[in-house]
This record gives structure tokens, C-alpha cells and sequence, in this order.
């Protein structure tokens, strides 16, 4: 996964490392052993599941890597050991977030995702088609913006370009080609895009030119780092915090105990 070691706003520096290494989330207590019939959710631990802190505020270093030994394998050690109900977390979406399916959807899935990302692309090649062929029915997907600018420097204007196409209502076709990537990632390929999906190319122009969306990007990375979000992809499955391109398989046994009512 992508992982921030310093964030600020879009006019600032962020930076990120391709390491992917946990994410370390906003809680006082450690986190959760989401089933324990599958091994493979303590494992996932060591592949990128998180950590919060409630009340303080994201924990960015400079150098992960850098961290000793035990000070890096303490949270898979404390949720390794803890039981009890699997934490949840709320992030209030803006009214104007990018939803796919339906409102009453049993389960939510949201999204924060870098264009530029290339964990986030493996997740939309590898993950994300199966989640539509086998819940599609069942589920309500939200995207929020998180580009990590310093080491991905077209995420940040690709998602301004998403919105644009978000006001002609085409943000998921768009999505879809900004993540298969033919035309790469310029302002070239974001107009060749909004062609291709046969969109008002002189209000989508204007669009881009007038930074019409700059703040929404803006609002969404702040509010995600608010959160406690540091890497991407991360998501939120009804609150419950995946972090990483996660195979299928960790997907589903969420939404089976979900759907199961099995979930602490």
C-alpha cells in the first residue's frame, strides 16, 4: 500500500513510501480479531489491518522502516491477544460523494483511493469485479479522495478530473478508465477520457481549468486524515477498517458476517 510519512494540504508536501506496511489508525485500544476462524485475518494483520487512535491526532513518521523491531511487531502481538467486539468507525461522506449502488444497501463499503496508487489499481483489477459479480446486490460503494501528492503527482488533478465527470454523471465510468489507465495520467489523457465517455468536453474543460473541484479533493483528504487514514487503498466495510489491496477473500468473510449478523 501507499503510506504517508508527512501530510498536509494540496499546497503542501506529502510524502509516501510503496512499502506496503500497515496503516496506523486513530484508537487508544489495540485492534480487532475480526473472525477466529480464519488465520488468515491475524495474518492479514502482518499485510496491512490497522490501527486508530481516538483523540489524537494521525501519526505520521519519517521513516517507518526505520522503527525497532518490537516497536513494529507490537500491534499484530495485541490483536493477536485481544478478544471482544470488532471496533466500528463512522465517516460522515459529503453530500456530494460518489455512490454506487443502492442507499439501503445492507452493507457500505467506502473507499479512500489515490488514482496514482498502484495498490489501489491492483484492488480495482483483482478485488473489486468480484465484489460487483458476487454482492453487487447487497452493495453501496463510496469513493473518497486521498492523493498522496508527493510521490504521486497526477492522483491529485485525476481525482479533480473524476468530479468533473461526476457533474455530468459519469463518475464510475470515469473511475474505471482513470484505474485501466490506457491514456495514462495527464491533463491530455483526462480530456481523452471525458471524450471517449461522449461528455460536454466545454463544461468538463472548464471544469478542470477553473479548479472547480480543487476544494472538494481538498475536503476529502482532510477530512479521511482527520479519520486516520494514512495509506491507500484503506477501507471502511460498514465501519469495519480494512487496510491494503486485500485479496477477495478478506472482503468476504466481512460481508458474509455482516450479512450473517456473525460480527461481533
Amino acid at each position: 500500500m501507499d503510506e504517508i510519512e508527512q501530510t498536509s494540504s494540496h499546497t503542501e508536501d506529502f510524502e509516501a513510501e510503496d512499502d506496503g506496511r500497515l496503516l496506523t489508525f486513530k484508537v487508544n485500544r489495540s485492534f480487532f480479531t475480526l473472525i477466529t476462524t480464519i488465520v488468515a485475518f491475524v495474518a492479514g494483520i502482518g499485510l496491512g489491518f490497522v490501527f486508530w487512535g481516538r483523540g489524537a491526532a494521525p501519526v505520521a513518521t519519517a521513516n517507518t522502516a526505520e522503527q525497532p523491531a518490537a516497536a513494529a511487531a507490537q500491534p499484530a502481538q495485541q490483536a493477536a491477544a485481544t478478544e471482544g467486539p470488532i471496533p466500528r468507525y463512522d465517516f460522515p461522506l459529503a453530500e456530494d460523494a460518489p455512490i454506487l449502488g443502492k442507499a439501503d444497501a445492507p452493507i457500505q463499503i467506502i473507499e479512500f483511493s489515490d488514482f496514482e496508487c498502484p495498490y489501489c489499481q491492483r484492488h480495482f483489477q483483482e478485488t473489486y469485479p468480484q465484489l460487483l459479480a458476487e454482492y453487487g446486490d447487497v452493495l453501496q460503494l463510496a469513493f473518497v479522495d486521498f492523493p498522496l501528492t508527493s510521490i504521486h503527482p497526477n492522483a491529485f488533478p485525476a481525482s479533480e478530473a473524476a468530479h468533473c465527470a461526476q457533474d455530468q454523471g459519469a463518475f464510475w465510468d470515469y473511475h474505471d478508465l482513470l484505474f485501466e489507465g490506457s491514456l495514462g495520467l495527464s491533463r491530455e489523457a483526462y480530456e481523452g477520457y471525458a471524450e471517449e465517455l461522449g461528455l460536454d468536453m466545454g463544461a468538463f474543460t472548464e471544469c478542470l481549468d477553473e479548479g472547480t473541484h480543487t476544494q472538494t479533493v481538498q475536503n476529502n483528504f482532510e477530512a479521511a486524515r482527520t479519520l486516520g487514514v494514512q495509506s491507500t487503498p484503506t477501507f471502511l466495510i460498514n465501519g469495519i477498517p480494512v487496510v491494503g489491496a486485500q485479496p477477495f477473500e478478506i472482503f468476504q468473510q466481512i460481508i458474509e458476517g455482516e450479512l450473517n449478523g456473525t460480527n461481533n
